[in-house]
């Protein structure tokens, strides 16, 4: 006689894997009832239908924070749409893998990855199995953490999508919450100007002498082409120029000589740049990437005078500090 499961069964092997009904009882029959099984069984059909799916994007998700006990971390489940990740069970099955690595203080995303849940499922086995239930690629991305005493978090708008961690030298929850709001909205690059890695600021540095360059050029073809009684707005890119021949703004012969000045002033100009002038306004530059991107010279958020991050918190107290930082999110900044 073929073995037909009943209800019981259902919900006990639904509980334990969070497979749809279907699938459960599909695998029960196939097992004759036997639950590691039809466990195998799920978890394999989880993993094929994994693989058909690699190639998609996921660019969806839930990430989520939790401080316990001096440690603090970020995790993100991937997945391809919103419909799933705003779903109740893949919510739960984030806060489950979160909730365990902070129990086991994990410090990578390899660790996570192995870590055995409260229902005895490894992670990544969790994971699989919800993508084959759902239909969507999965993937667990994005983990950081924070360790030490005066942790603090912050879930941006409580909306899943973007996390962050502060660490202060002293005990201090307003000053704290409010530098978790400071690093969700500024999306500082480093604590402060040491912090900054040499490449980001050999690269910065780069572009802001670059930029300069092309500035100085482009104002000495600028004025140039003024003297000429050619407005530079007119002819400032080829298309521009072909468009405005046809609306009859330009003629050909001022489209020509707007041309020849162009090269012929820009050729000059970038060949004899006075070198100190660029140096000068690339630091400047550079003064302001530091203002903008480091995290303890921000203006702070929410500032009536314009104060620093680092003066928000002296303010509070003289020797209270920003120690460390971490942030994660699934939008584009």
């Amino acid at each position: 006689m073929a073995y037909k499961p009943n209800i019981e069964d259902i919900k006990k092997l639904r509980a334990l894997t969070g497979a749809g009904l279907a699938d459960v009882k599909k695998a029960l029959i196939e097992s004759e009832g036997d639950f590691d099984k039809a466990k195998d069984l799920l978890r394999e059909r989880g993993l094929a239908i994994a693989a058909k799916r690699s190639d998609r994007e996921t660019s969806n998700g839930c990430v989520l924070v939790k401080v316990v006990d001096g440690f603090g971390a970020i995790l993100a489940l991937k997945c391809e749409t919103d419909f799933v990740a705003n779903g109740a069970e893949f919510i739960a099955l984030t806060q489950a893998i979160l909730d365990a690595a902070v129990e086991k203080r994990c410090k990578t995303i390899e660790e996570v990855s192995e870590l055995v849940l409260a229902d005895g499922r490894k992670a990544t086995e969790a994971v699989t199995q919800r993508s084959g239930i759902t239909g969507e690629k999965m993937e667990l991305d994005g983990y950081n953490y924070l360790e030490g005493d005066n942790i603090y978090s912050y879930n941006h708008q409580g909306k899943n999508i973007l996390c962050t961690l502060v660490q202060l030298n002293k005990d201090y929850p307003e000053q704290g919450h409010n530098i978790t709001m400071q690093v969700a909205s500024m999306n500082p690059v480093a604590l402060d100007e040491e912090s900054v890695p040499q490449e980001v600021k050999d690269n910065e540095y780069q572009i802001a002498v670059q930029k300069t360059k092309e500035e100085q050029v482009e104002k000495a073809v600028e004025a140039a082409l003024k003297k000429a009684n050619i407005n530079p707005n007119l002819v400032d890119s080829e298309d521009h120029i072909k468009s405005n021949i046809t609306k009859g703004w330009l003629t050909e012969e001022e489209a020509e000589k707007a041309r020849e000045i162009r090269t012929r002033v820009a050729a000059e100009k970038a060949a004899n740049l006075p070198e100190q002038m660029i140096l000068n306004i690339a630091k400047g530059r550079m003064a302001k990437f530091f203002r903008e991107s480091c995290l303890v010279n921000q203006e702070y958020i929410m500032a009536e005078n314009k104060e620093t991050v680092a003066a928000y918190l002296k303010a509070a107290d003289k020797e209270l500090k920003v120690v460390a930082f971490k942030r994660f999110t699934l939008r584009a900044d």
